[in-house]
Parts: C-alpha cells; structure tokens; sequence
C-alpha cells in the first residue's frame, strides 16, 4: 500500500494519492483542480489513477473531480447522501456528450482499489453530505481499518465548521442545525479503535475550522483524550454553542466555490503558466482595466507601485486576499519572478480565478518610461505610537483582524471588519476618513491598506500591528 499526502500550503489543503501497488492502480482523495501534479507522482510510483474520490462539497477550492473525469476511463466516487441540494449536477455533462463514468456512494458502502477496501461513513456536520472512509489494507494482510480519511469532519485539535452553509453560502437558519448534525456524526467517534490513524482534509490556517493543529496526522484515541472540539460530546447544547463561536470569518469566494463545485465548474484541461508580457501588452491590459498582483516584498511594493495595485508577497495567503478582495471574473496580471510565476497562477485557478493573461518581472515594470510620474506610495507608521497619530474627528482605526481576535484586546475607538470579508462593507468606511489599518503582525493589515487604496480610500498601514501596539499597552 502506497500512501502520500500532497499538502496545499497556501490553502493548508490536503489531498491523498493511495495505491496498491500488487495491482498498481490508485485512488486520490480530495484533489484540487489541477491534476497534473497528481498524475505526475502516480507514474513516478508506478501507479495509474483509476478513480477520484472526494469526502464533500468543497467551499475554498474547486475540486480536481471534474478533470479527472474528462480523463477516459476514471472513475468519480462522490457522497450520495446530499438530497437534491447537495448531490453534484454535472454528472451528465461530459465535455464530449454524455455522462460522467460515476457512482454515488451511500452510508455503509465499500469499494476497493486493488487490495485496498475504503468503507464509506456518513458524517454530516460541516456539509449534509459529508462522507469519510475507513482504509483496510487487506494486500497487507489487515481485517480491519488502519485509519479514517476525516475530510473535513474531524481534524487535529478541531472539527470542520457547521457553520459555512450560512456564513458563507447564504443558506440563512442552517448553522444550528448543522451543528446539531454534527453532534451526532461525533457519535460514531466512540465506536472507533484508539489506533485508527487520522488522515484529515486540512491543517492549521485553515479557514474550515478555528483551532486546526499543525501536527499532519493524529490517532483517534490521541483526539479523543485531547481534542478541545469533542470535550461538550456528552452535552449537545453546549457542544454547539461552543463549536459556532470564534469561527474565523470566511473569505467571499468560498460561496461562489460551493456553487460551482455542485453545479460544475469549467474545466480547464492542461495547466499553462502565464505568459511573460511585452512592455506593449502589459500596459494594453493595464490600462484595459486588468488588476495588477505585485508579488514583490511589502516594503518594495510600499515605496513604488502602480495605482490600483494589490501587495500579495508570496509569503501570504494568496487565495485569502485575491478571493476577498476581487472577483472570478476579473482579469489580472502578475508582477514578479519567474520562478514564481507558475505557482501564482496555479493558486489563481485552484480558487476559480482563471482570466491570469501574464506576468512581467519588477525590474522591467519600474524601469517603464509611460508610468514615469504615475508611481504611488502607502504611509506607515509604527503601530505603538498609534495614539500621536489618530487625533482628530477624520482619523480613525480600522482591525482587520477576525472578530474573536478584535474581542480580546484592540484599539479604544476602533471598527472591526475581517479582510476575508471587507469588500460587502465599503459603503461604511468614508472616503473622507483616513483609515489607519492594524491586524496581528502588520501583514494582513499590509494586503488590505493596498486593497482599499486601490478603491480610492486614504490609508496608512501601522507597521507591527496588535502585537506592537501592546508594547505601549494601548489597548482595552
């Protein structure tokens, strides 16, 4: 048996490549949209995918199902446990005519691939039909499972939010509820050796739950003593009341990858990296209304950019920002080096974001003639002297952090608006306000000041945030 994790920094995703190799055929679980990379690492292995599998209705990336789909002859395992609002709609649309080759599973269903079993389990709670699987290895010799593929039901420290069908989707009067599922899907935890290995959909940052461990793997016996998301397991009330607070605000994309993930999002076929951009062509499109991703360090990007700019340094959370902040059907090109040009567009494209049309290096872009004169800059102040620098009715504070960060200490006189969901809530900022931004560290605060100069706001980012603001206990 033949098992790898293929993690997804960016979006702290999981997928699994699993393949018996008596047989040589393999299974993912989970994958994102662009399947190439897991395809690449079955041949290296010497495994063929015959089938693709997902645990749920993805809400932060666009499942790679589809695609895997148009691949003849793969076979597409989806929950069948959704009812008509949650059971994908594109099964019989095949590019080519024609349904996709699919099965929809049921609770208590087995399938294998090769020598090795999958046992389907329904665990509603994060989406109605939520599904996980027990892994047997018989090739190996086992009779019972070795561990639970947990999607986004149970994860390292935390269970997957019941909350995103209304936060994020809109479907207003479900989060209760699907707590109250989620209450009794735990139920079956009891039932569970304490050896069974736990393989979950993600790790810490994640936005599908609020306390994710950054440990990869974890037993469910180790959850069951230390799992802070499972000690009100004898108390459906407060367990439910406990898991729908401090949940972390959900980027705007995340309804429209719902949507698309059940309705059918398009499919894209072979990855491309954009295409490096002649001076004639970036400035055509610049000026043709495409948004400029400035890739370069924050303090680079502060001293010179281009008006409508966005700062996402490679080190921050791409889709978090880009997935807030802007719309699928925006086009963009990147600034940056080329050998990061791939990995942004492959970022762009997992969130939905498909219109990237090229890419032009820093150093080429600032030594440009025709912007000469058009070079913008963002102040920035030392957050612990926030207090010298906010006086007066047109100055205020606004905390980008989430709410349950902002309810521990801030600001006096602060707002609270999470970047994940700012852009629904321009229409209460004043474009007559100067806007002083803080977040944790200074970084999401850093994106965000670059996303509202971008709309036309006066902004000034206050460089260390929160963490720094303490230092002169300014704070209540």
């Amino acid at each position: 048996m033949f098992v790898r994790r293929i993690e997804d920094d960016q979006l702290a995703q999981v997928s699994y490549l699993i393949g018996c190799q008596r047989t040589g055929e393999a299974i993912v679980v989970d994958p994102e949209r662009d399947i190439d990379r897991y395809i690449e690492l079955a041949a290296e292995q010497g495994l063929t995918i015959v089938a693709a599998t997902e645990t749920h209705i993805h809400a932060d990336f666009i499942s790679g199902l589809r695609e895997f789909g148009e691949r003849g002859g793969t076979l597409l395992l989806m929950s069948g446990e959704g009812g008509e609002d949650w059971t994908p709609r594109w099964l019989d649309q095949h590019s080519s005519g024609g349904s996709y080759k699919h099965q929809l599973l049921k609770d208590g269903e087995t399938f294998s691939i090769g020598n090795i079993e999958f046992k389907v389990v329904h665990t509603p709670g994060h989406t109605p039909e939520h599904i996980s699987f027990l892994v047997t290895d018989h090739g190996g010799g086992a009779d019972t499972p070795m561990a639970i593929l947990s999607g986004d039901f149970l994860f390292v420290g935390d269970l997957g939010r019941p909350d995103l069908l209304e936060s994020a989707a809109g479907q207003v009067g479900s989060m209760e509820t699907s707590a109250r599922r989620l209450f009794q899907s735990i139920k079956l935890i009891d039932g569970m050796k304490d050896y069974l290995q736990v393989w979950p959909g993600h790790g810490a940052g994640s936005a599908c739950g609020k306390a994710l461990g950054a440990v990869p793997t974890s037993t469910v016996g180790y959850e069951r003593r230390f799992n802070q998301a499972l000690f009100y397991s004898d108390d459906e009330d407060r367990f439910v009341e406990e898991i729908l607070s401090g949940q972390p605000e959900p980027p705007l994309y995340f309804s429209e990858m719902k949507r698309l993930n059940r309705d059918g999002a398009p499919v894209i076929g072979e990855i491309t990296t954009p295409a490096e951009m002649d001076e004639d062509s970036f400035v055509a499109a610049y000026e043709g209304g495409a948004r400029v991703i400035d890739t370069r360090e924050w303090d680079q990007f502060r001293k010179a950019h281009l008006p409508g700019s966005w700062s996402v340094p490679m080190t921050s959370r791409l889709n978090s920002y880009v997935g807030s902040f802007g719309d699928s059907q925006d086009r963009f090109v990147i600034v940056g080096s080329e050998s990061d040009v791939s990995e942004v567009g492959r970022q762009m494209i997992r969130i939905g974001f498909d219109k990237t049309i090229g890419w032009l290096p820093p150093e080429i872009l600032l030594g440009l003639s025709r912007f000469e004169g058009l070079w913008e800059q963002i102040e920035e102040v030392e957050a612990s002297d926030v207090l010298t620098v906010i006086e007066g009715d047109d100055v205020r504070v606004l905390d980008v952090r989430r709410a349950s960060e902002f309810d521990q200490d801030h600001i006096p006189g602060a707002i609270n608006l999470s970047h994940t969901r700012l852009a629904r809530h321009l229409d209460e900022l004043s474009k007559e306000t100067r806007w002083h931004l803080v977040c944790e560290t200074g970084d999401r605060s850093a994106r965000t000041v670059s996303f509202l100069k971008s709309s036309g706001y006066s902004v000034v980012n206050l460089a260390g945030g929160m963490s720094n603001v303490r230092k002169g206990r300014v704070t209540r």
